[in-house]
């Protein structure tokens, strides 16, 4: 092949540009990446958040563009006298922009950060070597033609064209994702034969989770409340995937009579199915059906087809959530309603609670009045299992916070309100009304909701209306902002009470000078840093 002609100390230059240009842009994907994740790695998906109006993603992308190939023009035209060298020269134009891009993009917010899973770790070798080969390729062919063109211009400005990889970073962040499937498939296969087989092995209790928002307090909750009979398994963290639920199943112990608490999250129809089919469940809860994900479900009536999905693969009995009767109903489906007198505090929630006939009135430090409601759902199953009333009333009483849901911090005597996690509607809004229940000033941080598809916009104009009356409102970044902010100000917002800052950084130097002792800060959708 043609590039085994080129002379040896030229191969040595374009392997190590190869290098540079490999290790600089898979930086620069780093929250591409966390973007890819966080929509289950579905190119699809991906090329459709890159693609948003709103996105500024391929726009930084763009700038970085121009102004690397600008820089490296100059550089070379003005170190002209070296000759050839002064090409290489020249990419010092493409070194002092990628530091300022990290720099730049080291203060952005991200709310999707990548987690270095070990898919993800393999994503972003492949990654680095798909850029390293296009760029050995690019550099090679520029020194190849070089090589036949023979005119000096060329020579020292032939680097410049390097500038085009930065410009295909998402396609590449794609075209690894995709290179990927290769082998993340038969991982994946052989991950979930394992799971199974060891389910099969031990026969635990399965109890599925699943719905749009409140799985993972669910799953928190109803483990502490069955722990009180049995001993439980959970799925850690928010491992809701087919490949988290497996290594969640590899990863522990399990013993004769235990139960196992998977939670299910979904994309697309199908996906509850399949995971059902991993651990099928004996009984199962749907906590609740809003608008998320919509980008990648399309339509409302898609996402509840897909959590009801669960229904006809449990085997035993299906607890359904508050309000859910009016898309749910059959043989398996339990709707009670055993939760009323709610009183919701920002000091907490108290309840009755009725089951089996008997009603006690339970208080738990977890805010807002559909923390009630939740809590009962999770009660009503581990009733069903022969938890009683009382270690049931117990547990309850000393619930502890879910990590970035509605958990309450304090930080010199500020009420801080971490709901890092939450990015659907229903969540926002019940987020707001828990603000709401504080006293002295009440401020927001928000960068708004995301995946929600073709609603997105309008529903984000509607968290900016609930907003209204707020003491201070400051939003955060630059893609679902604007909507948000046309949403506080056509609902009568006060907009000297409204600030747009580039990053969480920037709002949090804001707090300092808003908020004072027996204040209350909500950080809607971003997760506070520094605060505490």
């Amino acid at each position: 092949m043609w590039w085994f002609f080129i002379d040896i100390p030229t191969t040595v230059e374009c392997v190590l540009i190869a290098l540079f240009f490999a290790g600089c842009i898979s930086i620069t994907c780093l929250k591409g990446l966390g973007i890819l994740q966080n929509l289950g790695y579905s190119n699809i998906c991906f090329l459709g958040w890159v693609k948003k109006k709103s996105n500024l993603s391929q726009a930084r992308y763009n700038l970085l563009f121009l102004c690397t190939a600008l820089s490296c023009a100059v550089i070379s035209l003005c170190f002209s006298f070296l000759g050839r060298w002064s090409a290489v020269v020249g990419l010092c134009g493409y070194l002092i922009f990628f530091m300022l891009y990290f720099v730049a993009d080291a203060t952005h917010t991200a709310k999707s950060l990548a987690k270095f899973t070990p898919r993800l770790k393999r994503l972003y070798a492949t990654l680095f070597i798909v850029v390293a080969i296009f760029a050995y390729i690019i550099a090679a062919l520029l020194n190849f033609a070089d090589a036949l063109i023979g005119e000096i211009l060329f020579t020292q400005l032939k680097y410049t064209f390097l500038a085009i990889l930065p410009l295909c970073a998402n396609l590449f962040i794609c075209l690894a994702n995709l290179i990927a499937t290769a082998w993340e498939k038969p991982i994946r296969s052989h991950y979930i034969k394992q799971a199974k087989g060891k389910l099969a092995a031990t026969n635990p209790l399965i109890i599925g989770i699943t719905g749009s928002f409140g799985k993972t307090s669910a799953k928190n909750i109803l483990a502490l409340m069955l722990s009180q009979n049995y001993k439980v398994v959970a799925t850690p963290s928010s491992y809701n995937t087919p490949q988290g639920v497996a290594k969640a199943i590899n990863d522990q112990a399990f013993s004769d009579g235990c139960v196992f608490i998977a939670e299910m999250g979904a994309r697309k129809v199908g996906d509850i199915a399949e995971l059902c089919n991993i651990c099928p469940p004996d009984y199962s809860l749907i906590t609740g059906v809003c608008e998320q994900h919509l980008q990648s479900f399309k339509t409302f009536e898609n996402v509840v087809a897909t959590k009801g999905e669960i229904i006809g693969e449990t085997k035993r009995k299906c607890f359904i959530g508050e309000g859910l009767n009016a898309y749910y109903s059959g043989e398996k489906v339990v709707d009670i309603s055993c939760v009323s007198g709610v009183e919701a505090t920002e000091k907490g929630t108290q309840f009755t609670l009725t089951l089996g006939g008997e009603s006690v009135v339970v208080k738990t430090k977890l805010l807002g009045e559909h923390s009630a409601y939740n809590i009962g759902l999770c009660a009503c199953l581990a009733y069903e299992l022969g938890v009683s009333l009382k270690q049931i009333a117990s547990v309850i009483e000393n619930l502890p916070y879910v990590e970035h849901r509605l958990q309450l911090l304090q930080s010199g005597g500020i009420n801080i309100i971490d709901d890092g996690y939450n990015s659907n509607p229903v969540g926002a809004k019940n987020a707001v009304s828990v603000l709401r229940l504080f006293g002295g000033k009440k401020v927001v941080v928000t960068p708004g909701l995301v995946e929600l598809g073709v609603i997105e916009q309008s529903v984000n104009e509607d968290l900016g209306a609930s907003l209204v009356g707020l003491d201070y409102v400051i939003l955060v970044g630059e893609t679902l902002v604007r909507a948000v902010e046309n949403g506080y100000k056509n609902n009568g917002g006060d907009m000297q009470k409204i600030a747009v800052v580039p990053t969480l950084s920037s709002a949090q130097e804001q707090l300092k000078s808003l908020l004072s002792q027996g204040d209350t800060v909500l950080f809607l959708n971003d997760i506070p840093q520094g605060l505490y």
